[in-house]
């Protein structure tokens, strides 16, 4: 999930806010921040759009239990292994012709996923698109900074592209949803093509060119390529040891390889005149803990929702549409906790307090919704988890990110922004896997009847 995931606000709103920005800013301004909060929610609602989807596309292409985690891993493989490189080529090449490729990059990837055939193929796509998201998310944050001074202006307008980018997490699982009940599973990726095709036209027209020249030198591409190739190799030990035994060279083989080669990274990281990742943010301590909470936080809440829709289609019969709307009541909890919960607890607790009550909630919430699942078990059992982790969700999320740069210095901070997404991702590739063993029409489903049923019948019939 994607750093603004989390905290509130709806894209139509955000547009329309806009219009009404300070007095100072030029229409040719507002425009480019209208494309860039577009971009924004591009970026997020693919990733959480693909998650209703995930048992017709294992029916259809035919992905084992085992295998099925990857349709969404390898976009988090590509977006979270290449962000690190793709920061420093937004440095290096122009935020304006990165924007502009990584939006070609993430609507041909996304054409050719709803075009696939085979397990292969749309996990490659998938593996591609997130290169795009990787050149994609830089870009946009790099031509806010450009384009808005420093101060209210620039502060105004990274609130508001936060806030569109964050509400691909409440559009997604019901857009999803919908486009999967009535159109197929294809139209989750085609539906990317014509809006990434619309973003670079109206890019090359509003975005200022960038300066004349490339700068090819301290791209540090043997740390990129390293810390790729480590954790690739450490997710893919992960998914493969259920299946192959954890035992083979796929299982503990993967994963040993993978280990070294992140070693590896460190070495080099130490050693560049360059560092995409300098070795000296390990010792500011606010750093380091924000970012070992994202990396649990994230590789628990993403594997939940992996499991959640899992357990609702497969295990509860619901349809791809009933079970979009099922996860409606955590997007609204999530809205309530960022907007209204999170300002009165830190203003009365603090930052460490607030975050405390926070991932303690939300450690409870987890608990709550693992009893709820269960071959015999019900939406009602889940619902009051849910609830409770869109609500903690919210609260946490935007905490961690704001307290992982409380101590990095001012010259430091634009190293800090590519260091806090990886963590995320690379949690989430960390926690699919381990759930791949999840409830399944060849498991769970065996155990309890398939019934096809839509979210509303579910509402009004207990136990239903």
């Amino acid at each position: 999930m994607p750093p603004y995931a989390g905290l509130h606000g709806h894209t139509p709103w955000v547009l329309l806010q806009v219009v009404h920005l300070e007095n100072g800013w030029l229409p040719m301004d507002r425009l480019r921040l209208a494309l860039l909060i577009f971009a924004a929610f591009i970026i997020s609602i693919d990733f959480n759009i693909v998650y209703v989807a995930l048992p017709d596309i294992g029916h259809e292409l035919g992905f084992t239990a085992q295998s099925l985690q990857w349709v969404v891993s390898a976009y988090a493989v590509g977006f979270g292994g290449l962000l690190l490189l793709g920061g420093r080529a937004v440095d290096r090449l122009g935020a304006r012709r990165m924007f502009v490729l990584g939006l070609a990059i993430f609507g041909i990837a996304s054409f050719a996923g709803g075009l696939a055939g085979a397990p292969g193929v749309l996990v490659a796509a998938r593996v591609v698109q997130g290169t795009g998201g990787a050149l994609l998310f830089p870009a946009t944050l790099a031509l806010i900074n450009n384009t808005f001074a420093a101060g209210p202006a620039r502060n105004r307008a990274l609130s508001l592209w936060g806030v569109a980018g964050s509400t691909g997490a409440v559009v997604g699982p019901m857009a999803g949803g919908v486009i999967t009940n009535y159109l197929g599973w294809e139209w989750i990726f085609f539906v990317n093509a014509p809006l990434t095709l619309a973003a670079i036209l109206a890019a090359l027209r509003v975005l200022t060119p960038d300066p004349g020249g490339y700068a090819w030198g301290g791209f540090d591409l043997p740390g990129a390529l390293v810390a790729t190739a480590g954790s690739t190799l450490v997710v893919f030990g992960l998914a493969s040891g259920p299946e192959a035994g954890w035992g083979s060279a796929r299982g503990a083989g993967a994963l040993a390889l993978g280990g070294v080669l992140l070693a590896a990274f460190v070495l080099i990281e130490r050693r560049s005149r360059d560092p995409l990742a300098p070795p000296r943010l390990l010792g500011v301590r606010s750093l380091v803990t924000m970012m070992a909470l994202i990396f649990v936080l994230m590789g628990t809440i993403n594997t939940l929702h992996y499991l959640f829709y899992m357990d609702v289609q497969e295990v509860l019969g619901y349809t791809a549409l009933g079970a979009g709307l099922a996860f409606l009541p955590m997007s609204v909890t999530s809205i309530v906790g960022a907007a209204k919960l999170l300002p009165l607890l830190l203003s009365r607790l603090g930052m460490r307090n607030a975050l405390f009550v926070g991932v303690l909630g939300a450690g409870l919430a987890m608990a709550a919704v693992a009893a709820g699942m269960s071959a015999d078990g019900s939406y009602w059992r889940l619902l009051p988890g849910i609830v409770l982790l869109g609500l903690c969700g919210g609260l946490v999320y935007p905490m961690v990110f704001l307290a992982s740069g409380t101590d990095v210095a001012p010259a430091s901070r634009a190293s800090r922004r590519r260091w806090s997404p990886p963590p995320s991702r690379s949690a989430a590739r960390w926690g699919w896997p381990r759930s791949s063993r999840s409830p399944t029409r060849a498991s769970m489903s065996a155990r309890a009847p398939r019934r096809r049923r839509t979210w509303w019948p579910a509402c009004v019939r207990p136990g239903g």
